[in-house]
């Protein structure tokens, strides 16, 4: 049953999106708890799923907390929702809440969001295929972030997150001789930069952004008796983006981002046995967290080729009128033989008065890639705006 959940888990996920079978020479990084490697807003989604660097939103708080200290408004709140993998099932879905306030510069702010993720229905079998249990096995993870400009340029962000992943709804069995699992938990924490410099231009302020982020860096989860864990999905990222006014009124914003998972390689140059140069389970459920972070940077048996091969890129670009009207398009890449999710994504989204609506949608490039056709909602509040609006019908 352990194993049929967790290669479960990871199908619907998306970890590995490739039709292929997988052999020496295709080694994807498979991880615990792959639903908080999802892009839950509308917004990252339209422009390939990048936003460590672009400028500050709602969702803020996922993709890079520093970002806040230079948001428009000093407080809001969003709720996102995708339902994910439609092509596969029907009842699967990722939900997203997220809010932050800012008390000022000098004291920073508070971010805050929490993630839930259901895997549907999902019917247990024992050894002869009978059914024994329906159980609807969820991830879900809460966080808290605390952000601060340290320079007119340039703010910091650190995050703590509790993790909980339960596949099996609570039910636990050993028939037939097998490991009885339980629901696991984590804890983790996000370290991140944003740096914004405006640039003066003749047709307006241009903003050139840099953002960096070092995610869920935390321990790993054990879901059986038997002691054998797995690594959440620890990444680091880096981020560009540039805003250009093309007059008073017009915008394009360009973005580029890349993704390296810091998760050790089952398949490693170093692994006890050199031979087959693969972890046995016991053996990578014994690596120690920070050094697996570490070894993920030179562990892959291809060398620097292979380690470049798990750099996963998006780029995407921004189009706003007034700052009310957005079109938004993006294209992300991740290799062949470490997943093989491609896609092309677009968007479009409004911002009027204290209401923020996105909608995304995506289009798969790889033969059967089940994240083809997957929508995302976004819809937010301007807390401060809101407030404003009350106190104007108060004097009124």
């Amino acid at each position: 049953m352990k194993k049929i959940l967790i290669s479960l888990t990871a199908l619907l996920c998306a970890v590995s999106m490739s039709a292929q079978t997988v052999d020496d020479t295709m080694n994807p990084l498979i991880t615990a708890m792959p639903s908080l490697s999802i892009a839950p807003d509308a917004r990252a989604a339209g422009m390939g799923d990048v936003g460590v660097a672009t400028d500050a939103d709602f969702n803020s708080q996922f993709w890079n907390p520093a970002k806040y200290a230079y948001m428009y408004s000093k407080g809001g709140l969003t709720a996102n929702y995708t339902p994910w993998l439609r092509k596969l099932v029907g009842d699967i879905d990722l939900a997203y809440l997220a809010g932050f306030y800012n008390f000022g510069d000098l004291a920073g702010g508070l971010g805050a969001s929490f993630t839930y993720f259901s895997m549907g229905d999902v019917a247990l079998t024992d050894a002869t295929g009978t059914t024994i249990q329906s159980v609807r096995p969820n991830e879900w993870a809460l966080d808290l972030s605390y952000f601060r400009k340290l320079h007119e340029y340039v703010s910091m962000s650190v995050a703590i997150r509790f993790l909980y992943s339960d596949l099996n709804n609570g039910y636990n069995s050993s028939v037939s001789g097998g490991t009885e699992m339980h629901p696991a938990w984590s804890m983790a924490a996000d370290i991140g930069i944003y740096y914004r410099q405006p640039l003066e231009l003749p047709m307006g302020t241009s903003n050139l952004s840099v953002g960096f982020t070092l995610k869920n860096l935390g321990g790993k989860m054990t879901y059986a008796d038997d002691g054998s864990s797995n690594f959440i999905p620890s990444s680091m990222n880096i981020g560009v983006g540039y805003e250009l006014p093309i007059n008073k009124y017009n915008f394009l914003t360009f973005n580029l981002e890349a993704n390296k998972l810091l998760v050790p390689s089952r398949l490693s140059r170093f692994a006890p046995d050199q031979t087959t140069q693969k972890y046995t389970q016991t053996e990578y459920s014994e690596l120690n967290p920070a050094k697996g972070w570490f070894q993920s940077f030179a562990d892959a048996p291809g060398g620097a080729a292979e380690e470049f091969r798990e750099v996963r890129w998006g780029a995407g670009i921004e189009y706003s009128y007034n700052k009310q009207f957005f079109a938004r398009a993006g294209y992300s890449y991740e290799n062949y033989y470490k997943g093989n999710r491609n896609y092309i994504t677009f968007g479009a989204g409004f911002h009027l008065s204290i209401v923020t609506l996105d909608i995304s949608y995506c289009v798969g490039l790889a033969a059967s890639n089940p994240l083809d056709q997957t929508m995302r909602f976004t819809l937010g509040f301007d807390l401060a705006g809101i407030k404003d609006l009350v106190d104007n019908k108060k004097k009124k």
